[in-house]
């Protein structure tokens, strides 16, 4: 009853300081004024107002806020913990005995040197000359027949 009677008196009391801004010629800002005047009467009027009277005034409501902080808090923490790099003990476990079970003390690489074939170049052999820079450009235009 208290919570309804304060919003209806800021409400009255805005409107009064939108009717005076209205007589000074400043009728955007009275009309803005206005439409903040009538939120509070509004949320009186949907109920809005005494449920939040009667959640501030109870305490189960505010055990509630207390849990929901707590698991605030664990979600920060755990996150935190997480980026430093304390909680992945268990994966570098896992990706310690992955190594050892694929190649346990490799340390040379499995084809051996020099296995790989020497790439051949597509058009034959290039030009090294810097006289001729447009050489490329000319292999490309003669293969699409330009």
């Amino acid at each position: 009853m208290i919570a309804e009677t304060v919003c209806s008196a800021v409400s009255a009391a805005g409107l009064g300081v939108a009717a005076v801004t209205a007589y000074r010629k400043r009728f955007l800002s009275a009309a803005r004024i206005a439409a903040y005047s009538l939120v509070p009467v509004g949320l009186v009027m949907t109920g809005l107002v005494g449920w939040l009277a009667h959640t501030a005034f109870s305490p189960v409501a505010w055990a509630g806020f207390v849990v929901l902080g707590v698991a605030w808090l664990l979600f920060l923490t755990t996150r935190a913990v997480e980026r430093r790099g304390g909680g992945h003990k268990e994966r570098r476990a896992d990706r310690g005995a992955r190594r050892e079970a694929v190649a346990p003390s490799s340390s040379e690489p499995a084809l051996g040197p020099g296995t790989r074939p020497a790439a051949q170049p597509a058009n034959g052999p290039r030009r090294s000359d810097s006289a001729d820079d447009f050489s490329d450009i000319e292999d490309i235009l003669k293969k699409h027949g330009i």
